[in-house]
């Protein structure tokens, strides 16, 4: 059912509304979830709200599809096609999911294409891994044995995703999951659920069969809450706060359940004098604002060497002024609103503090709502300069398009600002000179650290944190082997010696 006729920009604003998929057929509610736009404040889609009742239901169509269904007994070969097929399927309609995804999220629609291609990238290549689940063989336990260490779906895989990259965090794990042969009941953002419903179509269409992937959209509580409390989920892969992501950990050891959690991150961009300065100001720039800061991997903390530290804030400074802020539909934007009033004014806030406890305020700090921007979430760029560790915007996760500055002396002290943060997702460094770069990649606590660049990433390299950024790997291959067990099997051949004490 459509509402039609409302628009914003450029992009058709049709009031979609969507169903469960659950046991291969759309599950109709009888109540709905209505998304504003973080743009217009207008209604541009509605999204079923799920119950207890329902995710139970959708729970017991993948318990059967991989107790008694064909996709885990498939071949290797036969998954690929199907995932090779989708990732053909989602390029078809590559314009219309980023579409979905920049009304909804409030994401520039150029980096809403980026994220789509990032979604092929992940289907293509969890197609070929499909193709290399495997394990080990040992043949030297001695010549009467062989022993070989296999892999095996984990099972029926409950996902809960984040609002701020939908198809792309979808793709992270969806995938990944059934390549391995496990079966999913996805749970996506309540605010952001049009991708994943559309995504998840084209899979059932293009040769998931049936309870295999199951899609139940609503609020965390209760939907979230079944698939983490239920027994007959096998495992729990969630993106999203460290906090609630603390709680889905206390809950899912209450089944013995194993989990993979993407949470929080404060990520330093550790600038040193003999960086590229107009690279690292690229870096530093697309690290903070890309997606308007609502990026978990943000590069929130720019810790920048005393020598080099005002020549480079000004240049920041004077590129960060010259950002488009607006319309997400409208190709020349590159930053849109936040997800919603709530994230605005909690970053608001955080903004306040800073000021309160003495950071220097270089540009922006205030809520832009007059004009183009009235009825939306729009924060402008903002920068602090001489942040302190003390200071809350150093040690809160922001979640918006905020940058606080540090400045360091020596190679010492900026790996200790680095690390001086409960969290470990990501940080990056800019240097020339390897053996700093190498010093400083060992001794950051993060679970990835990127050189003369930031918040780059493919498909075959693993992604996840450490600390209070969670554990457990998406993409790469580790991020198939998080939707596996290891089965040992130790073959006796010939005639067994009998043990000793139990010998006549």
């Amino acid at each position: 059912m459509l509402r039609k006729g409302a628009t914003v920009g450029n992009i058709a604003l049709d009031v979609r509304s969507y169903s469960h998929v659950i046991g291969g057929v759309e599950a109709k509610p009888e109540a709905y979830i209505e998304r504003i736009s973080p743009t217009s404040g207008r209604v541009i889609a509605r999204f079923a709200e799920g119950t207890a009742e329902t995710a139970a239901a959708a729970i017991a169509e993948a318990r059967s599809a991989f107790d008694q269904g064909p996709w885990p007994r498939l071949s290797g070969q036969e998954r690929s096609r199907v995932l090779m097929r989708a990732a053909l399927a989602i390029r078809e309609r590559k314009e219309e999911l980023a579409r979905i995804d920049s009304e909804e999220v409030g994401k520039p629609i150029r980096l809403a294409r980026n994220d789509i291609e990032g979604v092929i990238g992940h289907f293509e290549f969890a197609a070929a891994l499909a193709l290399q689940v495997h394990g080990d063989a040992h043949s030297n336990l001695g010549p009467q044995y062989t022993g070989m260490v296999m892999r095996e779906p984990v099972g029926v895989v409950g996902m809960i995703t984040a609002w701020n990259f939908p198809a792309l965090t979808y793709s992270q794990k969806v995938p990944y999951a059934l390549a391995a042969g496990c079966t999913v009941v996805l749970k996506p953002s309540e605010f952001t659920s049009g991708s994943a419903l559309e995504i998840s179509r084209l899979l059932l269409e293009c040769g998931v069969p049936t309870g295999a992937l199951n899609v139940v959209t609503g609020y965390g509580s209760p939907v979230g809450e079944a698939l983490v409390d239920s027994p007959d989920v096998d495992f729990i892969s969630f993106t999203g706060s460290t906090a609630t992501g603390q709680r889905i950990a206390a809950a899912a050891a209450n089944t013995t359940k194993r989990s993979s959690l993407e949470l929080g991150g404060k990520g330093a961009n550790v600038v040193f004098a003999d960086a590229d300065l107009d690279d690292a100001i690229d870096g530093a720039l697309f690290a903070v604002f890309f997606n308007s800061g609502q990026v978990c991997v943000s590069g929130s903390r720019l810790i920048v060497q005393d020598s080099v530290a005002d020549e480079f804030v000004a240049r920041l400074a004077e590129r960060a002024r010259q950002l488009r802020v607006g319309d997400p539909g409208d190709e020349s934007t590159q930053l849109g609103p936040l997800i919603h009033n709530i994230q605005a004014e909690k970053v608001l806030g955080l903004i306040a503090s800073a000021r309160s406890e003495g950071a220097d305020l270089v540009m922006g700090g205030e809520r832009l709502s007059e004009g183009a921007y009235a009825g939306g979430s729009f924060i402008a760029p903002t920068i602090f300069d001489r942040v302190t560790p003390e200071m809350t915007i150093f040690r809160q996760e922001i979640f918006g398009p905020v940058l606080s500055v540090v400045r360091f002396s020596d190679e010492s002290e900026a790996l200790a600002l680095a690390n001086d943060t409960e969290y470990g997702l990501s940080n990056a460094v800019w240097t020339k000179n390897v053996d700093v770069a190498m010093r400083m990649v060992h001794g950051m606590r993060a679970g990835t650290v990127w050189v003369n660049t930031s918040t780059d990433i493919g498909p075959q390299m693993p992604y996840g944190g450490v600390g209070a950024s969670g554990y457990g790997r998406e993409m790469g291959r580790a991020g198939l082997d998080e939707f596996t067990e290891l089965k040992t099997c130790l073959i006796h051949t010939g005639k067994r010696a009998p043990f000793l004490p139990f010998a006549d």
